[in-house]
Parts: structure tokens; sequence; C-alpha cells
């Protein structure tokens, strides 16, 4: 859930979690002025820590803020909150300096908190911890204390990620690529949502930073950087790396350190892991993981609301009365609520049946077709002048073609070769009977498809949701002398299009039922009338195709558990959709296109259909002809009354826990809500009960605050 921030709120939220990428922000030398402690916090000096932390006196170190915490907390976000919000470096510096002490409070409360709720951590261990340690070596050893081994290895895989990232940003700079002044920018297909989405549980153990640069260290296996990006675990180079531009975007990154006073004469920066600055970023790192087991302890406490009497069954009732009863006394207020379902706005009923969502795939004609369509005069005899005879003869012409060529040849190639060693299956869709070609070898998005269940947190991406992945890009595809991808794309009519869906359906399992050419296939180019007897447009004669996927009672709460027949059925149309739709505005929808049961802005011909096909229910599908080219109309969903109510939806807590469940999806929202409010108000608490506890000297960065003058 999207949590709203003020400035000064957004400002603490990033603050240690940057990394140095600016330019030199004073000139003069730094070095005694940067040592300069700008704030010191101990929250045991404030009286409501000794009624909180009886037995915790004197245990929380005092921590000293530097100006060079200021410095580099503004050096990797300063810029970018001056030019969001307008303000000036005093406002700025203002804010950082709160931040930073908020920060500290937040920090040494986790600890204490920690301490009091938990046998784990005691003040004995601690002292034990932080004995014979000073500066910075201290500071991380006692917040390391309360972290357990994978803790601090996400950690210090999250700080080398930021450190390998800055030097990328940097070393693209350096790199001089052919297609420089040679090629046109590549407009990429759009991509499914949820793309190498980084899973937050995954630890690369084996990552290290990459250098460039010859490591010195008396055991390399133990240094973090690295002059060979084979040995840094799972980082991958940028396109165009090499060696060279690698250590030039590393100088370049330790000048601007040394500018800004955070690398001190004499460190060996072939041992990274012993720099200061590194340890600095290795310290937020570590605070930002202690912040985030204060915020789950404090999740747990809120989440006990929802476990008490029946509070979430209640909340679910009373949703569904307000709704029944708004869109009885309303229904208009219905069709505008349709468009914004998702997976934290729920709709539980509906005024009636029939409304529902449909994805349309829509095969175009190309622009010559297209212009031939719109200089069409009347067909002969036609009294309303229409020209839907003639039209039908130019539909014939229509090539559809797989539109994920930019899926290889954008600046990210995603796609896998499904005949390479270790992928030789024979669940890849090749298409089936007159089109099947087994020379059709490429899928996409293999790190976020192929995760094994139960080892999710193994993967360095979270799965991909409603894209079953296995259909094979249509078409030729080869490799030239400079090992760049040559496309060729198979042009494929309605009908073979057809051929690819329903046999993709089989592949995947499904039965198909009452699939037929509406109005017979041969017939159909020459319908001697599209007119009822009264004169009006029948728009059932438009219906070229129909069919319907086959899914045994199908549960409206199981439509994004992966692995279910509901789920499994909308991330095969949703694929196709990617692969073939020229209609953009629809991919990435949550179900489809909202259809409602009264007159609609969309093409008539659109229009009947889709909500012919919300009336026959989930799996149905027509296709149809516009002025645009054949739109291929499936149905995701749609309310139907069942017992006498339209509820598809039910709250059950038995399945709370199962991932993509309506009762999961429901239960998530619901405690997103209730633990932001309780997380705020206790972290307001946590602040406001002990900013009395940090004394700032403000005139130890009064020079910053200037700089406006």
């Amino acid at each position: 859930m999207k949590k709203k921030k003020t400035a000064a709120l957004a400002l603490a939220a990033v603050l240690g979690c940057g990394i140095l990428a600016g330019c030199n922000l004073v000139t003069t030398d730094a070095g005694k002025d940067f040592a300069q402690v700008i704030a010191t916090v101990d929250i045991s000096t404030e009286s409501q820590y000794s009624e909180e932390f009886p037995d915790l006196k004197n245990v929380i170190q005092p921590a000293n803020i530097l100006k060079r915490d200021m410095i580099a907390a503004f050096m990797s976000n300063g810029s970018n909150i001056m030019s969001s919000y307008g303000w000036t470096y005093r406002q700025t510096f203002q804010a950082i300096s709160e931040s930073l002490v908020n920060r500290q409070v937040t920090i040494q409360y986790a600890m204490a908190y920690l301490m009091k709720k938990s046998d784990d951590f005691t003040p004995e261990g601690y002292s034990a911890a932080i004995e014979g340690k000073e500066g910075q070596d201290k500071e991380i050893a006692g917040l390391a204390y309360f972290l357990t081994a994978d803790e601090k290895a996400k950690a210090d895989y999250s700080t080398k990620r930021l450190f390998n990232n800055t030097l990328d940003s940097q070393e693209k700079s350096y790199i001089k690529s052919d297609s420089d002044e040679d090629s046109e920018s590549v407009s990429v297909r759009t991509l499914p949502t949820g793309v190498n989405t980084a899973n937050s549980d995954y630890c690369d153990k084996a990552y290290k930073i990459y250098t460039g640069s010859v490591v010195t260290t008396e055991n390399k296996d133990d240094a973090v950087a690295s002059a060979s990006a084979s040995e840094c675990g799972g980082y991958e180079t940028i396109e165009g790396s090499t060696p060279a531009t690698r250590r030039k975007a590393f100088g370049s990154f330790l000048a601007n350190l040394r500018q800004n006073d955070l690398l001190s004469d004499g460190e060996d920066t072939t041992k990274f892991e012993t720099l200061g600055y590194y340890k600095l970023e290795l310290k937020s790192a570590y605070e930002s993981a202690i912040v985030t087991k204060l915020g789950d302890l404090l999740e747990e406490e809120a989440e006990e609301t929802l476990s008490e009497g029946n509070y979430m069954e209640n909340y679910y009732e009373e949703l569904y009365r307000n709704q029944k009863d708004a869109f009885a006394g309303d229904p208009s207020s219905f069709d505008s609520q349709l468009d914004n379902l998702s997976d934290s706005k729920f709709l539980l009923t509906a005024p009636s049946e029939n409304y529902g969502y449909v994805i349309n795939i829509l095969l175009p004609f190309n622009k010559s077709q297209a212009a031939r369509v719109s200089a069409l005069n009347a067909d002969y005899g036609d009294k309303q002048g229409n020209s839907f005879v003639q039209r039908a003869q130019i539909l014939k012409e229509i090539r559809a073609t797989d539109q994920r060529g930019t899926w290889f040849t954008g600046n990210t190639d995603y796609s896998w070769n499904t005949d390479e060693e270790g992928h030789e299956t024979n669940d890849r869709f090749r298409g089936t009977g007159d089109y099947l070609d087994t020379n059709r070898k490429y899928l996409f998005f293999e790190d976020c498809l192929n995760i094994e269940s139960g080892n999710e947190n193994e993967s360095k991406y979270e799965p991909l949701k409603k894209y079953f992945g296995q259909y094979t890009y249509n078409g030729n595809v080869t490799k030239d002398a400079d090992d760049k991808y040559v496309l060729s794309p198979k042009k494929i009519t309605v009908d073979e299009f057809i051929s690819e869906m329903e046999g993709y359906f089989a592949s995947a399992g499904f039965a198909i039922e009452e699939n037929k050419y509406s109005n017979g296939k041969d017939a159909y180019y020459s319908q001697p009338s599209y007119y009822n007897e009264d004169g009006k447009v029948d728009y059932s004669k438009f219906v070229y195709y129909e069919g319907k996927v086959k899914l045994d009672n199908f549960n409206a709460n199981r439509l994004f558990v992966a692995g279910s027949q509901e789920n499994k059925a909308l991330s095969v149309i949703n694929e196709l959709s990617f692969a073939y739709n020229t209609d953009t505005a629809g991919l990435n929808s949550y179900l489809g296109y909202s259809i409602v049961t009264s007159k609609t802005s969309f093409v008539s011909e659109f229009e009947y259909a889709a909500q012919e096909v919300c009336k026959e229910g989930a799996g149905a599908y027509k296709i149809v002809p516009s002025d645009y080219g054949w739109h291929v109309i499936y149905c995701t969903f749609s309310f139907k009354e069942q017992n006498g109510e339209i509820r598809p939806f039910t709250y059950l807590a038995s399945e709370a826990d199962e991932e993509g469940s309506f009762s999961n999806l429901f239960y998530e929202s619901v405690k997103a809500t209730i633990v932001e409010n309780y997380s705020s108000t206790k972290q307001t608490t946590i602040v406001t009960n002990y900013k009395g506890c940090a004394t700032v000297y403000e005139s130890a960065y009064s020079d910053l605050l200037n700089l406006d003058d």
C-alpha cells in the first residue's frame, strides 16, 4: 500500500538509503570541519525512558551525529529534495538535521524495545558486542548485535549493490557504444507488470563490488571488491562495460569521495570493506534493518486487532452491506467504480448481473488497409450508408504478428532459448496441428517464471503474475555476424490466431466448448444483410467466431491464486494479449476493460460482443470486427447471481494465509491500513516523547545553512 508523506518525512525515509553520486559541495579543506559533532542523541536522558525501560538505564550508548553524516545525506539525496520541493539550502539542511536526529531516536528506541521484548537480547550481550571497539566499528558492532546472520547478510548485500549501482551509473558516461550515432532509439513493447521486480528476501552471499582494479588483499576470497566481474557473484555488468571503463568509473567515484573528505589519505581502496565511507553506508543499512525489525514488532501488535473476535468477518460483511445498499440506491455509482477494482479496492457486489471485465486483443488493419476502410463508400443498396460488406473483404487481408520483438532487441534482452542446455523440455507451446513449428524456441522472463515452489526466497526476482510464460515467440529468430538478433515474425490470419489461442489453452490443460464460426466461415465475408427486419443493425451478425474455455465451478475468490484454473486461464489470455494486442491501453489492466450493461462509448461491434461474453461468464470469447480490425474479446470475470445474491467474493479466515486468494488480499489490505495507522502513530509518539533527548549544535553547520547567501 502506498503511503502519503510530507516533504520532511520523505527526506527522512531516504536518508541513509542512497550513496554518494554528486559533485563537490564545498571547496575548502574540510577534514576537521566534517568531523564536528552536530548533534548528540541519548534517549536514556528522558524520563519516558525510565518508565518504559526501567531495567535498561545506561545500556544504550549515546550517538554522535557528525557533520560528515549530514554532507553524505545531502550528497545522496539533498539535491533531489531541493528540486522536488523547492527548498533552500537552509530548509534542506535543517530538515536533514531533524531527520538524522529522529532516525537516531528511533534506532535507540528500537534497541531498547528489542531488549525488552526478546530474551535473545540482553544488556550484557550488548556490552560484550561493543567491548574494545571504537568509532564506526563500535557503532556497527552495536547494531549488528540485534541482527541475525541472515539480516546482516541482506544488509551487506544491499550495501554492495548500492555501490555497484552507483559505479554502473558513473561507468555509462565512459562507454562509447557503436549504437550511439548509428542507431535509432527503440520503442520497447510494454512489459508485464512485475518484470524483474527484486525479491526483498533474496540475498547473494557471493556478491562483491566490481571495480575493474587489481585486488591486492592478502586473502582475495575475503575481498568485497574485485577486478573480475565473474568473481562478483550475481553481479551483471552493464552493456559495453570493460575493465578499463570500470576503472575509470571507480577512479571518478574515489575522487568524489576525496573532494568531500569522505576518503582519508592512507585508506587502502583495494580493501574496500575497510573504507570509512563503506562503513558509513553499511552502518546505515544496519540501522535500516533495526528500524525494519521494530516495524515488524509494531505490525505484530497492530495485527492482534484483526484476530480479536470476528473482526475480519464483520468488516467484510459491513462493507458488503454498505456497497449493496449504495448500489441499490444509485446503480450508476457502480459504473464508475468498476475501473477501480484492485488488490486493495474491492467490489463485493453489483446492482445487477452481467457487469464484468474483458481482455480485448486487437489484430489491426495495417496503414494501407485502414486507409482503404476509411475511404469506402456505402455498400451497394445500403440505405444507411454503411460499408460492412466491403469492409469484410479487407478483413480477410489482416495479418497479425507477434509484438514482442523488442523484448529481444531493446536495451535489455528478456528472451531465453528453450533449446539450450538445461532447458530441454517439451512443455513449450510451439503451435499446433498444421501450424506446429518446432523451430519456435524463444520465451521471455526466465528468472521471473521458472521459480520452483518452495524456493521463492532463493530467487533474485519476484514471480511474475498473470503471465503463463509458455508461448514461444511466433517467428524466426537468428543472430547475425555481430551476434545481434535478426527477427522475422510470422504473419498470421485471424483463423491462424484462433488455432494459436485454442491450441495454447489446450496445452495448458483446458477444454474448449461451443467453439464455432458463428455465421459460417465462408458465408461471413458475403453476408447478405447486417440488418434486422426493422432496419436496425444486427450486431450478432458481426460475430465471426466464438467459444468458451471450460472452467469447472469458476471461483472468483481464486482468480489470483497461482496454479488455480482461474488464474491459469487469465494468465494464458493475458500472455496472448502481450504477444499480439496492438491496443496497448489494455495491457497491464487488472482484469481488462470494465464492461457495463448500458450504452457505452465503445464502438458498437465491440460493445455488443463484450456485453454478450459477460452474460456468458468467465472464459467466453467472441471475435468481431470494427473499423480498427479484428477484436478478440475474452471475459475474465463477470458478476453473476448465486443463491439469490450477487456476491462473487467471500471472506474465509481459513484462506487468509493463501497467497493470492480473495481472503488473503482482503486481509492484507485491511491489515496494511491498520498497521500503517498504528505504526505511524507509534513512531510519531516515540519521536515526540523523546524529542528532548537530543542536543543540536547548529553552529557546527551554520555555514551550510548560509549557502543561499
